[in-house]
């Protein structure tokens, strides 16, 4: 059941992500990134991990991805050939604005600055 899962997760993951790059009605200066997808056991729901850059324009984009998980639901009912079909559910990820922060930190470090902004 497990590798049923993960097989789940990727065919999401990667039909939502050509779904929003070839669809997503995003700026042209913010970069979002499908970057896991977590779906429950029983195959009802899965939680679309979504990464923007810059972070700033993350509740702008939440706010287009809301107004459009209907339509990307039905493109993704079609899509996979499997019964029942997870219910979408977007939350951000903010692991890769981390790890960013964490490596401009050890950057500063190395570089000898002795100053580190929080």
């Amino acid at each position: 059941m497990k590798e049923r899962i993960q097989r789940v997760n990727e065919l999401i993951r990667r039909e939502i992500s050509q779904i929003l790059l070839k669809e997503g009605d995003f700026p042209p200066d913010i970069l979002v990134t499908v970057t896991r997808v977590e779906t429950s056991a029983n195959l009802i729901q899965a939680k679309v991990w979504i990464s923007v850059l810059p972070e700033s324009k993350g509740k702008q984009v939440f706010k287009i991805l809301n107004r459009q998980v209907y339509e990307i639901q039905q493109r993704i009912n079609k899509k996979l050939k499997m019964r029942p079909v997870p219910k979408i559910i977007f939350r951000e990820d903010k692991q890769i604005v981390k790890a960013s922060r964490v490596e401009e930190l050890l950057e500063q470090i190395e570089g000898g600055s002795e100053t580190v902004s929080k």
